[in-house]
């Protein structure tokens, strides 16, 4: 093992025991410099999870194995500040990171499935769920739940073709993520 993939190892165990202490992350774990991962009440990243450089999960999210994020992806809440509230400024809002938040987007989860990959640029909204081996083209932004084995792009993610071409019975041993909830 060479000097600057000693130091990339040291790097992400002194994160998971330290700053991402809180959160279950599974072995095989790896993310670029730069990334933040926070969540206000849950965060689960399963096995073999890869996140690219200046990539940021801020929301609460349960994420399968074998799961790839390109550098600048982003989970990002619908609702981290209250818009709503007569008088206050945007800024001077209510928001998710406070202790007492009870506005809107509490309680949302972001699931993404098993052997999915996330393209650089994607931006990920809370409370969608990413079925199983989906593809997520660079540059998209995930608003609504996607089917299993599809490829996504575009602004907002529309289906583009399957990923496979035969059949996916095949695949359906996958486990369930509902383990998580």
């Amino acid at each position: 093992m060479g000097i600057v993939s000693l130091v990339k190892l040291i790097r992400i165990q002194l994160l998971l025991k330290t700053v991402w202490r809180r959160y279950h992350i599974a072995e095989g774990f790896h993310a670029g410099i730069r990334t933040r991962l926070w969540a206000k009440d849950k965060l689960v990243i399963g096995k073999n999870f890869y996140i690219g450089r200046d990539s940021q999960i801020e929301a609460d999210c349960i994420i399968g194995d074998h799961v790839i994020f390109g550098n600048r992806v982003a989970v990002v809440g619908k609702y981290d500040h209250n818009f709503q509230q007569i008088g206050t400024p945007i800024r001077a809002a209510e928001q998710i990171r406070n202790p007492d938040y009870q506005w809107k987007g509490k309680g949302l989860v972001t699931i993404v499935g098993n052997d999915v990959w996330v393209g650089y640029g994607a931006i990920i909204m809370s409370g969608v769920i990413i079925g199983n081996g989906c593809i997520v083209a660079a540059g998209s932004v995930v608003t609504k739940d996607l089917d299993a084995y599809w490829i996504y792009a575009g602004v907002p993610a529309k289906k583009i073709r399957k990923r496979f071409e035969n059949d996916l019975d095949e695949l359906k041993h996958i486990r369930n993520l509902n383990q998580y909830h």
